[in-house]
């Protein structure tokens, strides 16, 4: 009878972990913000120009992206923000009036989509040198890094670490300005070991990283004047997630650099999928400066 009672006292706290768990698996295979590689494939049947998957290893670390084009062209890398992958700029990987002036590269940052998904990598620094490899393997002439939201202030970091291997820079709503970073009381519980397992792993790693953003733009903020390149920052001014004094931020620390900032009106944060003619004619313009300089 004693054995029959406890059961029954523990059997609804049973249940409610047995679908915890469930929908946890659930929500995971749901919420993975990436594409398979037969979705690459079907996206590339039909463009003129194919795109090839790539890795590279760095220890345990695996870095996986995409590329597309002739290597002997200047070279684009796009970066993806949180949570995100390679697929964000797919629309990019297609377009043929980029693809005929540059080779292009997306990546899968630290912890999304095939690198090591589910395991972020919070530091920006350790994020910059494992995709360096990347890099070095396919410079040939200019490269200029294209940093969506989260991938903003990691390009920025790159050109702070690795100066000689970049020559412009792209911010497309950026997340730079420690002060401006919001407070977020949730991020907190759930970047302990107790709660962090009960995320889809494409939003365990971008709680892990976004927790400790703000420390990590902290530590740029003596950094920023060493950037030289010129830098285009696109912002929109109805931006809920990025606050639009990021662009703000960046032409007032950027003191070595020409920084133009292009402020949409009405535009949110998603500027990849909602105003792509923005990133791309951004990439035309720095392409022309380049060979102007050149010159």
């Amino acid at each position: 009878m004693a054995r029959t009672s406890a059961w029954k006292k523990w059997r609804p706290l049973l249940w409610l972990f047995i679908s915890v768990v469930a929908m946890t698996f659930l929500l995971d295979g749901c919420m993975q913000f990436r594409m398979s590689k037969s979705e690459l494939e079907a996206y590339f049947k039909d463009k003129p120009y194919k795109g090839t998957l790539h890795q590279i290893r760095e220890g345990y670390r695996v870095i996986n992206y995409l590329t597309v084009g002739v290597d002997s062209l200047p070279l684009i890398v796009f970066v993806h923000g949180s949570p995100g992958s390679l697929g964000d700029f797919i629309r990019f990987m297609g377009d043929t009036a980029l693809v005929t002036k540059a080779q292009l590269i997306s990546v899968d940052r630290p912890g999304f989509g095939s690198s090591n998904f589910g395991l972020a990598e919070p530091s920006l620094s350790r994020q910059a040198a494992l995709l360096k490899p990347v890099l070095q393997a396919h410079r040939r002439g200019p490269i200029i890094l294209v940093g969506h939201s989260l991938g903003g202030p990691l390009i920025a970091r790159m050109a702070m670490d690795y100066p000689q291997l970049i020559d412009g820079l792209i911010m497309v709503a950026p997340s730079i300005d420690p002060d401006l970073e919001p407070d977020e009381w949730f991020r907190y519980p759930f970047a302990t070991p107790f709660l962090r397992w009960m995320l889809p792993r494409s939003i365990r790693a971008s709680n892990d990283e976004i927790y400790h953003l703000k420390p990590e733009l902290q530590e740029m903020l003596p950094l920023w004047k060493n950037i030289t390149k010129p830098t285009i920052v696109i912002q929109g001014d109805k931006d809920e997630l990025v606050s639009p004094g990021n662009a703000d931020f960046a032409r007032r620390m950027m003191l070595h650099s020409e920084v133009d900032v292009r402020m949409k009106d009405g535009m949110n944060h998603f500027v990849p999928w909602t105003n792509p003619e923005l990133i791309q004619q951004a990439v035309m313009d720095m392409l022309k400066e380049l060979r102007n300089k050149a010159n």
